[in-house]
């Protein structure tokens, strides 16, 4: 993980103002106004801006890369939901949702909460768990958004949100039944999106060189079972062989099976 990078909260109209302020002051960033101020501050290495009362990071010595922002609404979130097959998808089989048992999973890495979201319009309770604060902002607002919209709002009300390291803090969730992992790794992926995307998470997170030491803490909490999600190249985290895995094409599902799940 890197050491923190100069960030800074700005909108994009005045209307967003209040709101911008408001998400400052929450993440303790700097608040600038108006976008237009960073053109005299070199020293912003990226900006969290309010736009269309959306949050979103920009990375600013990249401007092609866009913005990126927490959807949960629209687009790939919204397509997934509707047509991504629903329990009989790998990342349903991976935690062992199954005839009636609806686990409670800890994403003990949250990033953009894809993975946290797809898991709770299954059912499941959701706490996850995000250390950079820059992250946890845009986590945090798209959680608001998806809260207000009446298609969603339902599945997003199961997910609760902690501004932690998982590594010291991940028994701040409350016994959960599974723990799931995905820490970051270099990507070989070269689709645009991804990269894209890549591109301004690793420049802003880095690795997670101490990637390894979430294992324990999370085999030590989890009810059931731990869920590692890796690129399928990556060896095992901590080099611990699990359970089973469960093979996709670009990705596997490492699992770390601590008991049974129960046969309701």
């Amino acid at each position: 993980m890197k050491t923190e990078l100069a960030v800074a909260v700005a909108y994009t109209d005045s209307i967003d103002s209040e709101q911008a302020k408001k998400i400052a002051k929450k993440w303790q960033f700097e608040y600038i106004g108006d976008v237009a101020a960073i053109a005299k501050r070199a020293d912003l290495a990226y900006v969290l801006q309010v736009h269309e009362q959306a949050l979103e990071l920009r990375k600013l010595d990249e401007p092609k890369l866009g913005a990126i922002k927490v959807d949960l609404v629209a687009g790939a979130a919204a397509h997934r939901r509707k047509f991504g097959g629903g329990r009989g998808q790998d990342i349903a089989k991976a935690v062992g949702l199954k005839h009636g048992f609806t686990p409670h999973v800890l994403d003990a890495t949250a990033g953009l909460g894809r993975d946290a979201f797809v898991l709770a319009s299954l059912g499941c309770q959701l706490t996850l768990m995000e250390r950079m604060p820059v992250v946890a902002a845009l986590l945090d607002d798209g959680l608001a958004r998806a809260q207000l919209n009446v298609d969603v709002q339902d599945i997003a009300n199961n997910m609760a949100l902690i501004h932690a390291s998982s590594i010291d803090n991940m028994s701040l969730a409350n016994q959960p039944d599974v723990v799931y992992l995905d820490p970051m790794y270099p990507h070989r992926e070269k689709s645009a999106a991804v990269k894209k995307e890549m591109r301004i998470f690793q420049s802003l997170v880095g690795e997670d060189l101490d990637a390894d030491a979430l294992l324990a803490p999370a085999l030590a909490l989890a009810k059931y079972r731990v869920v590692v999600k890796r690129p399928s190249y990556a060896p095992p985290l901590a080099d611990k062989k699990p359970s089973m895995s469960i093979k996709m094409k670009k990705n596997r599902f490492d699992v770390y099976v601590n008991q049974a799940i129960p046969k309701v």
